[in-house]
């Protein structure tokens, strides 16, 4: 038995009534094969633009069309990894092609990777000079056009099937419970994805041990027999499991595959994801804030960062690292506990800005004027150059460039008795700067109210985490950093 689930997860609002039939030329292809159609068109265009590029390049500079079967077998590389990376986040599903902002970000993440990592192997195979950079370039970014310019023309396509009906479909028979014998959302989304609806049965409710469901079920095995009825669709609640297995055995007698829609309950469960454990199926009925593609691109992200950061402001750390030690006695760096992903303690590194070192079951928050900061800390805290060691945590694993910011482990005991779902700030690793910070939740905490408002910015962003966000909370710490608020 086949499960079948709507393009769009839910069941759209019948338009018109059970069985009516488009009378307009159906296309002749079929929506279940939407999937390998846009498979098929991503290999065509990497193919051809790899190949094609790599001609004009040689035949502009060189005068000769260069090595065919060179240029084909890398295109072919590069097409095999967009394609797994694009497959393996279910991004070639119809419902997922009509999303065509997550398509887009998507495709672009998955082609800047996949040439990343074979620039990365080419060096350390050393054979980049084999490849001519004008050509790879020309390739990486006409092809990356053209896939995005196929999605937006599969995206019209789909919505235009779908509102009209185009889509060539199996003729089908409807079984259904008395439950949801009134409702013709489930007819309309089998119409709308091509299947032409010849009748529907309304599975009985059974007293005691009579012959209702044998009647039922040789009703329909004598509306089949014999018809141009290619597949029997089941959308019957599965309270009623043991009615749908003599349901299912009843109709082993004809030779056509049989679909169950889940409704009710089964449709809740059955619309988390799912993977495979041995041979075991495992519904995921919470699944961590990030998934393991998403964590991969965000930790490469933070590492090429760091580097970067540190390489770049290795001049400014040297002279205020000196300038800590001729300001006042004590350590360059501030080292203090906070509580990381899933609350795994670290030490976090900052320049030193006060002539305490608190790390204890009591620590108190600077403040306005707080008279523990030095001369040079004030200049470093406003302007947030005391944070920038904590690239060094970026580094290591410990924080991320963006996340939610880490307090001290007294203060996070503290607020975990105080404020609801705190502790949820853990699920993802804090960061240099986050979504609070730049809404202007820097600073102190001195009341419940403001680490609450704080929490809540925090959760928004776990919840609602994308690479697009990260770039964006970024962009608005520069400007928040010099805005200099609540830096104190």
């Amino acid at each position: 038995m086949n499960f079948v689930k709507p393009a769009n997860g839910v069941f759209e609002a019948a338009a018109e009534p059970f069985g009516s039939r488009n009378s307009a030329r159906k296309w002749p292809i079929s929506y279940r094969s939407v999937s390998l159609i846009t498979i098929g068109c991503d290999v065509a265009i990497i193919l051809i633009c790899g190949v094609a590029s790599g001609i004009f390049y040689n035949l502009e500079v060189f005068g000769t069309s260069g090595d065919l079967l060179r240029y084909f077998g890398s295109s072919a590389v590069v097409a095999a990894l967009f394609i797994s990376l694009m497959k393996g986040r279910d991004l070639y599903s119809p419902a997922e092609l009509l999303a065509l902002r997550t398509q887009v970000f998507s495709a672009i993440t998955a082609w800047v990777s996949v040439f990343l990592l074979l620039f990365g192997a080419a060096f350390a195979l050393k054979v980049g000079d084999q490849f001519s950079r004008g050509a790879v370039f020309s390739f990486a970014t006409i092809g990356l056009g053209l896939l995005l310019m196929q999605r937006i023309l599969f995206r019209s396509f789909l919505t235009r099937g779908l509102t009209n009906q185009k889509f060539a479909g199996r003729n089908a028979v409807l079984i259904v419970d008395s439950a949801s014998a009134g409702n013709g959302d489930l007819a309309h989304t089998l119409l709308k994805h091509g299947f032409l609806l010849g009748h529907r049965f309304v599975l009985p409710v059974r007293k005691n041990k009579s012959k209702q469901l044998d009647d039922f079920i040789s009703d329909i095995v004598a509306y089949v027999r014999g018809s141009d009825i290619e597949e029997i669709i089941v959308g019957v609640d599965a309270e009623r499991w043991g009615d749908l297995k003599e349901l299912l055995a009843g109709l082993r007698i004809l030779p056509l595959p049989v679909s169950l829609i889940p409704v009710g309950v089964a449709s809740n469960v059955l619309s988390y994801p799912t993977h495979v454990m041995g041979d075991t199926l495992c519904i995921e009925l919470h699944r961590g804030p990030l998934g393991a593609f998403e964590r991969g691109v965000k930790r490469s992200i933070d590492v090429l960062s760091a580097i970067a950061g540190l390489l770049l402001f290795l001049p400014l750390l040297t002279i205020v690292a000196a300038l800590i030690k001729l300001d006042s006695p004590g350590r360059v760096l501030f080292r203090q506990r906070r509580c990381g992903f899933n609350g795994r303690q670290f030490q976090i590194l900052k320049f030193r800005t006060m002539t305490v070192l608190e790390d204890g079951p009591s620590v108190c928050q600077a403040s306005e004027s707080d008279i523990r900061v030095t001369r040079l800390g004030k200049w470093l805290r406003r302007t947030s150059i005391d944070e920038l060691p904590q690239l060094l945590n970026v580094l290591n694993g410990t924080m991320s460039l963006v996340g939610p910011r880490p307090h001290a482990v007294a203060h996070d005991n503290h607020f975990d008795k105080v404020v609801r779902n705190y502790a949820f700030r853990h699920h993802v690793k804090p960061g240099l700067t986050g979504w609070a910070q730049v809404h202007g939740h820097r600073g102190p905490t001195p009341t419940v109210a403001d680490i609450q408002q704080r929490v809540q910015f925090d959760l928004w962003y776990i919840d609602n985490w994308s690479l697009r966000l990260d770039l964006l909370i970024i962009v608005k710490t520069i400007a928040e950093v010099m805005r200099s608020r609540n830096a104190y």
